[in-house]
């Protein structure tokens, strides 16, 4: 039979029962309500990354106690052979199939051939647990060596083979653009018709949205629509008294509906308690999901429960750690279906931000099928990185301003191939998405506009002022929905019914916004008529934004009050909207609030320029009465109130330049977005999705921020009492596991131990030999778990010869040729860490980790005596010799640096 990796409940419950006498003969399946994508093979043995089994011999059982045993219809069991028949049967020769648990691929090749090779990498890693930080250094040496075995081999299978391998990315990413344009374009139409829904429906063909229903009228020129048939047509009377009332009814409850459902959906296919899957580690920490004893609260990890599905785009920046699941295929389903209701629910928020976690699900998905990119997280980032520029793509039309995003705000790694990967996937999106034309005006996105007039330079003030205006309302909102988050959302009784929140909001939302037309209307429909340029005779409108004599008053009042309190009404909504346990995103109410501020001004400027014709300020119109144009300063007040709740700079400039199609506009949109920025900084120094990571207690590295060190160095946060692993010392299996509690019990699961000798010219100093990641122990040891009383071996000597396993069923199934001692975890050694002196500066140690990519950096004193880390001011305590700087916890040391 083919072995599935074991259970985490398994490996808990073989760990904290060693030595007794019963047996398990297998490990549990694992239970159902995991991940959505399955570790276990199928029936035909055959998953993503394998190749077709061979035969296998039949183990031996594995001793556990008889409370494990999951069916009573087994009333004895066999006592497990020796240690000795172990190790000759679990580790000989049983099949050429690479196992689904495996993270490092084994060398399937002779060892002799690779022995140069396989000596150069750093120990054998595990499957990352959730909220693991991604050791970058190790997966590029994997990869590396995986890479130079291809190349030495010269058979023409080889070169094809090796052809393929660097083929495989552009396939990859690929099939990643077209089906995030196919899924976007499912989502938009969904969410036209579920909007237009709330009023009415198509009485020639119901699955049509109003704008399909009536193409005639989509110019909105004829504002009457045959076709089209609303609920209080058809429930009462036309010009009925109770006509209103009826209508506004219809649509609170149609409303309603679509956003309870979208948070139902959210809340129980994507909560992050469901994702316990197989591949994680940890099982001993007293707040482990599976933990049968209770836990006190002071005992439960300090993160929250997430909803993988809620939110918008600024989560993926955690991209140097893992999360299980929330990529993953059923928050792909929750986020594109919740997203459709939500957004037709009208509720202020937008669908073009989570268009990139939605492709970045498909990426992570398809990268699974390759074994390239399944078995090394540093790689499939890459996939990752390509799929958020199609995302970008498709939610606004600009490929280029979606690969510039990737680089500037999510990727952690973004070298040269990856941003050929990227441009090229997000030219597969748009080019599809074109094809599709979900709008059916041929157009990329609703809001895409043109304008065939140029800016003049004394615009260039009242562009500054939208510029400050953007960083304003960028740095206050930002504000008011982290204190709403953190002392409303999360501090009341709120945070236990999420349901009634979202019924809330959507109630308050509708009885706000239904009388208005402005705040009524679609926020992507909205963007586009403030965009839009008002041309003389053309009889469009635009739902009255086109003011009909721009020099009286009484025409111009009406407009400027309505679009006002629309502003005022989308901000104010949206920030106690965002954060809500729906599917939905930030962008569009935030281009919409800034699109009504630009939209004043311009009608402000065109006014003042109708009545002073003839004013030193406006020679250089030369009287045209159309010099103005209210639309251009729409998008210039939009994009600078993005970038100052966003604080993203040169990919929103390009994508400004590619929603209008021309260079024409390119200084007014950068001044207003550098100075949006400039203004925000100084007033927020974070923009709102740092907030939000904040709030959430994610674990986020910002390379992009500067620290104040001060005078602080490495040996001013030195202590001297943490757990190490002494060579000198007998080191069982029980005193491992003790060892391995302990570390676990302070909350430092991503962490591990120093490994030390004893100097050979000074006896009384400790060298280091090595480290040990805590999940490569923990696995090592749910392995040998049978005899507790067994000593377990270090060579610092041992040369890594391809082994690798994520669970006791991978060591098992590996099919390397020479037979390797369980009791020996050299090959888990990293026997070559990076080293920081005692003396050095901290900004030293931040460089590790934000260039070069390290899991932990060890500290040594200046003659290579190992030295402590403290536990006040950085993480956790280390050893009496030794200091291990581990990457969650330097990002904890970070943050209480900033609260200082």
């Amino acid at each position: 039979m083919a072995f599935a990796p074991s259970t985490t409940t398994w490996r808990r419950q073989r760990l904290t029962r060693i030595g007794s006498s019963s047996t398990l003969h297998a490990a549990p399946a694992a239970p159902t309500d995991t991940e959505s994508t399955t570790l276990q093979l199928p029936e035909n043995g055959r998953s993503y990354g394998t190749v077709p089994a061979r035969p296998r011999r039949k183990l031996p059982p594995i001793s556990l106690p008889q409370s494990v045993l999951s069916s009573p219809s087994s009333p004895t069991a066999a006592r497990s052979p020796s240690v000795s028949v172990f190790r000759d049967l679990a580790y000989s020769r049983l099949s050429t199939q690479r196992p689904i648990s495996a993270y490092d691929t084994p060398a399937t090749e002779n060892a002799s051939d690779d022995t140069e090779i396989d000596a150069r990498t750093n120990g054998v890693r595990v499957w990352y647990s959730s909220f693991s930080s991604i050791d970058w250094l190790h997966d590029a040496i994997k990869d590396s060596v995986r890479f130079s075995r291809l190349r030495r081999r010269k058979s023409l299978r080889a070169r094809v083979r090796l052809v393929l391998d660097k083929s495989m990315g552009w396939f990859i990413v690929t099939i990643v653009g077209f089906v995030t344009a196919i899924v976007a374009f499912l989502i938009i139409r969904g969410e036209q018709w579920l909007f237009d829904f709330k009023e009415g429906y198509c009485t020639s063909n119901w699955w049509k949205a109003r704008q399909f229903c009536c193409p005639e009228a989509a110019d909105a020129v004829i504002e009457e629509c045959t076709n089209w048939r609303t609920w209080s047509e058809l429930l009462v009377r036309k010009g009925a008294v109770a006509e209103d009332f009826v209508e506004y009814i219809s649509y609170s409850t149609i409303a309603l509906l679509l956003a309870t459902i979208s948070c139902l959906l959210t809340l129980f296919l994507t909560n992050s308690t469901t994702f316990v899957t197989r591949k994680e580690s940890g099982v001993l920490a007293p707040g482990f999901t599976d933990a049968p004893e209770p836990v006190s609260q002071t005992e439960l990890p300090k993160r929250r429960v997430m909803y993988y599905a809620a939110g918008s785009v600024k989560d993926l920046s955690c991209a140097g750690f893992v999360i299980h699941g929330y990529l993953g295929g059923r928050t792909l389903f929750t986020k594109a279906v919740g997203l459709a209701l939500s957004v037709a629910s009208g509720l202020s928020l937008g669908k073009e931000g989570p268009f990139v976690h939605i492709a970045s699900c498909i990426g992570n998905i398809v990268s699974r099928f390759a074994t390239k990119y399944e078995n090394n997280e540093a790689k499939r980032r890459e996939i990752l990185s390509a799929a958020c520029a199609a995302g970008v793509a498709v939610a606004f039309g600009a490929p280029i301003g979606g690969t510039l995003f990737s680089l500037e705000e999510v990727s952690y790694y973004f070298p040269p191939k990856v941003m050929w990967r990227s441009f090229f996937c997000a030219m597969i999106a748009a080019i599809t998405l074109k094809i599709l034309d979900p709008f059916g005006t041929g157009k990329l996105v609703l809001f895409q506009v043109t304008y065939d007039k140029d800016w003049h330079a004394f615009e260039l003030l009242p562009f500054l002022l939208l510029g400050v205006f953007g960083g304003v309302y960028g740095a206050y909102f930002s504000k008011l929905n982290y204190r709403w988050s953190r002392d409303v959302r999360n501090a009341t009784w709120l945070k236990t019914h999420p349901i009634a929140e979202v019924m809330l909001v959507t109630l308050t939302t509708c009885t706000l916004c239904f009388l208005n037309p402005y705040t009524r209307m679609g926020g992507t429909e909205l963007v586009y008529k403030l965009f839009a340029e008002c041309r003389t005779g053309s009889g469009n409108t635009h739902s009255g934004l086109c003011v009909i004599d721009p020099g009286s008053v009484e025409h111009v009042w009406p407009v400027v009050q309505a679009i006002l309190v629309a502003m005022v009404v989308k901000g104010a909504l949206t920030v106690v909207t965002f954060g809500i346990k729906v599917p939905a995103g930030i962008f569009i109410p935030t281009l919409g609030v800034g699109a009504c501020a630009g939209r004043v001004l311009g009608i402000g400027m065109q006014w003042m320029q109708v009545r002073h014709p003839d004013s030193r300020l406006f020679l250089a119109c030369g009287g045209d009465i159309d010099c103005i144009i209210p639309g251009l300063y729409a998008m210039v007040g939009a994009a600078a109130a993005l970038s100052g709740v966003t604080r993203t700079t040169i990919s929103l400039s390009v994508i400004m330049f590619e929603l209008t199609d021309s260079l024409t506009y390119t200084v007014p949109l950068m001044l207003s977005i550098l100075v949006a920025k400039t203004v925000a900084d100084a007033l927020e120094p974070k923009g709102i999705y740092d907030l939000v990571i904040e709030l959430s207690q994610l674990p986020y590295l910002d390379s992009k921020h500067e620290y104040l060190w001060g005078s602080l160095q490495v040996n001013d946060v030195t202590v001297r009492d943490v757990e190490v692993i002494r060579l000198d010392r007998v080191n069982t299996v029980r005193s491992l596991i003790d060892q391995l509690q302990a570390l676990l019990s302070t909350g430092n699961d991503d962490g591990g131990f120093p490994i030390l000798r004893r100097d050979d010219s000074d006896h009384d100093n400790l060298r280091m030999s090595g480290y040990i990641g805590a999940n490569e122990l923990e696995h090592a040891l749910s392995i040998v778990a049978d005899d507790p009383e067994d000593q377990v071996q270090f060579h610092a000597e041992h040369t890594h010869r391809g082994f690798a396993s994520a669970s006791f069923s991978s060591l098992l199934d590996s099919a390397q040729g020479p037979d390797v001692d369980p009791f020996d975890f050299s090959i888990y050694m990293d026997q070559a860490p990076l080293t920081v002196q005692s003396n050095s500066p901290l900004e030293m140690v931040h460089q590790y980790f934000t260039k070069l990519g390290a899991r932990y950096v060890v500290v040594t004193d200046m003659e290579g005596v190992c030295e402590c880390i403290s536990a006040s001011l950085i993480f956790v305590e280390l050893s009496a010799d030794e200091g291990v700087i581990d990457k969650k916890t330097w990002v904890g040391f970070l943050s209480e640096l900033e609260e200082k």
